[in-house]
């Protein structure tokens, strides 16, 4: 749904599949739906993901709202509240590749009150539309992506049978004198023929209509070749523009200083002649290349744009990570006045104002905010007043136990054993587990979260890692491709290191 494909027209999908094809936005599924396509990755959590898909369908729902009053209808933004691994940010991840909206995800630690090194706050609504430019771009030039591979085609065929130079009409010698010169002299003239509307044009003679269908039996015959991959690494010369200048990729503001938004080295590549090189590459780099001018040729940017804008202002979602950080006590000095002098920043944005991008205005009253933090120094409590207001729903994401872990590995269609199933399937091995031996490895990912931090599913890429990590050396080399890891053997690779506490602190 996020990314629009091209479907040949003798590939397509059978009927089960038409009410996909009609609702090609997360945000118009009913939520149900929505939790389910979230819960192929992410396991529990249903309070966050029921909140989520609420928020996320009041997207549509405010879109066939009477004119009157969609203005009126606010986003009800989010923040989650949950230790370190237990799905914040994956819910996050998978909106972004699930939504056909514009979607972006931030660090709120990256920005700083102005005086201090940081970024601006204003940055992340021009960078949700930079990523809505792209997706839209992306959609026109899959729509008319097939009428570009054909003008590139006759372009490549162009260039490696390029049109004979027309001879030149040169005067009739003077016809000899004595018999005959009247019929030599005619036959020696140019004919022309006459249209009906009056044109006038030169007749071909019997050698050019020749060779202009041999020309054309050749340029089939070289048509047949590229298709079918024949002449790939034919070397031939075509005409690029160069990109860039010079020097101008280094007079970019400096950090924290992007608050004009006046992209000086757009302006001055703009103003400055357009430099055109020749270059010599294989058939298959020049393809890429005249398709990339034909998109550009057939897209209408003015059209990207405008759509652009306007879904970042009605289906945009900004997702802010670490919101916890940037959270302390009133009152105190040092980092904190940066820390509050943040969410001051911040505030105007949640709350909707007017931000200027290089593409035009854009306002934020409609995006929607989704705020996350583990808050293990902090409290929700300790943002301003202010702030609090702006995300009115608050989730409480529950630690993970084992039980969970179980299910991460087995139920998720990324699960981490069908990720590292895949990696060995690559070097022709086959890696299996077995339940109890699934079970093991939660079992101790779970105890060692207990005796040490708790960082929730992370845990068990440090457990798999190291029970793989002598099969995936050795795996090139070794004579039985078929492995199989059940609780005894989990327990005869991780059983030292589980038991003891200082290889534990270290390598799990």
């Amino acid at each position: 749904m996020a990314e629009p494909t091209r479907t040949p027209e003798d590939k397509l999908p059978a009927a089960p599949a038409a009410p996909e094809e009609t609702l090609p936005w997360l945000e118009e599924l009913p939520p149900r739906k929505i939790v389910a396509e979230l819960d192929r990755y992410i396991v529990g959590q249903e309070v966050a993901k029921k909140a989520v898909a609420i928020a996320v369908r009041n997207r549509w729902r405010r879109s066939q709202a009477p004119e009157d009053i969609r203005d009126e209808i606010l986003p009800n933004n989010i923040i989650m509240i949950g230790p370190t691994g237990v799905g914040k940010t994956e819910i996050a991840r998978r909106l972004a590749r699930l939504a056909g909206a514009p979607f972006l995800k931030v660090e709120a630690s990256k920005f700083t009150e102005v005086g201090y090194v940081g970024r601006d706050v204003e940055s992340m609504v021009r960078e949700l539309v930079d990523v809505a430019i792209n997706m839209v771009r992306t959609e026109r030039e899959d729509d008319v992506y097939p009428q570009a591979e054909t003008r590139a085609e006759e372009r490549l065929l162009d260039l490696l049978l390029p049109a004979t130079p027309a001879p030149a009409t040169a005067a009739p010698p003077h016809p000899p004198q004595g018999a005959g010169s009247a019929e030599q002299g005619a036959a020696a003239r140019p004919l022309f023929v006459v249209s009906s509307k009056g044109d006038v044009t030169p007749a071909a003679s019997e050698a050019d209509v020749e060779a202009q269908e041999r020309r054309r039996r050749t340029r089939e015959k070289l048509r047949q070749q590229l298709k079918e991959g024949k002449l790939e690494e034919r070397e031939v010369e075509v005409e690029v523009q160069q990109q860039g200048f010079p020097g101008l990729e280094m007079m970019q503001p400096p950090q924290g200083m992007e608050g004009t938004d006046v992209n000086f080295t757009e302006l001055l590549q703009e103003m400055l002649p357009k430099k055109k090189k020749r270059r010599t590459v294989h058939l298959h780099e020049a393809r890429r290349i005249l398709i990339d001018e034909e998109l550009k040729k057939l897209v209408d940017m003015d059209d990207v744009v405008n759509e652009s804008l306007d879904r970042v202002e009605n289906h945009g979602v900004i997702f802010i990570d670490e919101i916890d950080k940037i959270a302390g006590e009133r009152g105190t000095v040092g980092p904190d006045v940066s820390r509050e002098g943040v969410q001051r920043d911040l505030l105007p944005i949640v709350e909707g104002s007017t931000v200027q991008t290089r593409y035009g205005f854009v306002r934020t009253d409609h995006i929607l905010f989704i705020a996350a933090g583990a808050f293990h120094a902090t409290k929700p409590s300790d943002l301003i007043p202010e702030l609090q207001g702006r995300f009115p729903i608050r989730v409480e994401l529950q630690p993970l136990t084992e039980a969970d872990f179980v299910r991460i590995m087995t139920e998720p269609e990324n699960a981490l054993t069908k990720q590292y199933a895949a990696l060995c399937a690559a070097e022709g091995a086959t890696l299996e587990f077995t339940h109890d031996g699934i079970k093991e490895i939660a079992r101790i990912a779970a105890k060692a979260n207990e005796r040490m931090e708790n960082i929730g599913a992370r845990r068990l890429h440090t457990v798999m890692t190291t029970l793989l990590e002598d099969v995936l050396f050795d795996l090139p080399e070794l004579a039985e491709k078929r492995i199989n890891f059940d609780a005894d053997k989990v327990r005869a690779r991780l059983g030292k290191i589980v038991d003891d506490e200082d290889l534990r602190r270290y390598i799990l």
